[in-house]
């Protein structure tokens, strides 16, 4: 894996001050940012575009609201409350049952009406929100993963990052929950990051933390060789973020639900670099390949072409 510094160098691993110089600052107006740090927003978007998102059961805008939120959850079972301008899965409250007037949560633990508007109330004071601004909390559809998952995650849902720069995908990962990240698809907090072959889009072996892993550390399966489902579908929607909101870096997050096939979560205007770790593969080359092109094609499946060619194993 990936180690020293001459390491990283020798494999072209971009830095996170050289990813803030050269290419959020020239490649992200900071005026577009509105665009992706609001997932109200975001969802608007990717809908006028033609792409696939959770469905929006509804929105909490001020406190007075939250005592209507009982009404609104009313004949739901199941469903995912969020922060609109949450990040790295903070403030995300996912329930997946009733049991009679209290709510069950994925890891089976219950919670009732009264601690459910708490932590709305929290969502709009800004507890899980970037900066601690205020914030809005979203109510939507909760996400049943594709069953080619259920063998190599825990509880969550498993999410799937494609890193693109001026519309072409150069870099992919998926993020598997695992019981160490209580089900969230988050590397900092314990998932594991698996490098996916843009090409194909079958995987390769993960990391957890530092550590390279061969197996899911919860199910024992092989992480290696899966086949993403839809890849196709996924790469057509990460090419068209660009045009959809004009970031020249974008981190573009997915997931594949099991009726509804590939659906955009969220857009991220400074995605992190552990995507590089997950790959054992630096991303400043790829970028470099896209930067030498004297005439980048403006069509998206002629990117996404391009981009299997290149970057493919």
């Amino acid at each position: 894996m990936l180690g020293s510094l001459r390491a990283l160098r020798r494999h072209g691993v971009l830095g996170l001050n050289r990813r803030n110089a050269d290419l959020i600052t020239p490649s992200n107006p900071r005026h577009l940012y509105p665009l992706v740090d609001d997932k109200i927003r975001t969802k608007k978007l990717a809908i006028e575009a033609g792409i696939t998102v959770p469905e929006l059961y509804g929105i909490v805008n001020t406190q007075h609201e939250v005592t209507e939120l009982e009404r609104l959850l009313e004949g739901r079972d199941d469903f995912v409350v969020k922060p609109a301008h949450g990040s790295g899965g903070s403030g995300i409250l996912v329930i997946c049952g009733r049991q009679r007037a209290r709510f069950r949560k994925t890891d089976d633990k219950l919670i009732d009406a009264e601690e459910l508007l708490h932590h709305v109330s929290n969502t709009l004071s800004g507890l899980y929100s970037l900066g601690g601004q205020r914030d809005r909390a979203m109510v939507e559809y909760r996400v049943r993963h594709d069953p080619v998952f259920q063998e190599i995650t825990y509880q969550g849902v498993p999410d799937v990052r494609v890193i693109v720069y001026r519309g072409f995908p150069v870099m992919a990962m998926v993020r598997l929950p695992t019981s160490f990240s209580q089900g969230r698809a988050n590397l900092h907090q314990g998932a594991v990051g698996v490098g996916i072959d843009l090409a194909r889009g079958t995987t390769f072996s993960g990391v957890l933390g530092n550590t390279r892993v061969d197996e899911h550390p919860d199910t024992g399966n092989p992480l290696a060789g899966r086949q993403i489902p839809a890849w196709d579908r996924i790469l057509q929607i990460a090419a068209q973020s660009y045009e959809a909101t004009g970031l020249g870096y974008l981190g573009v997050d997915l997931v594949v639900d099991r009726d509804h096939g590939p659906m955009l979560l969220e857009l991220n205007a400074r995605p992190g670099l552990q995507i590089q770790v997950a790959n054992n593969c630096g991303l400043r080359p790829r970028l470099t390949t896209i930067e030498a092109l004297t005439e980048p094609p403006t069509d998206p499946d002629e990117r996404i072409a391009f981009s299997r060619r290149q970057f493919g194993s």
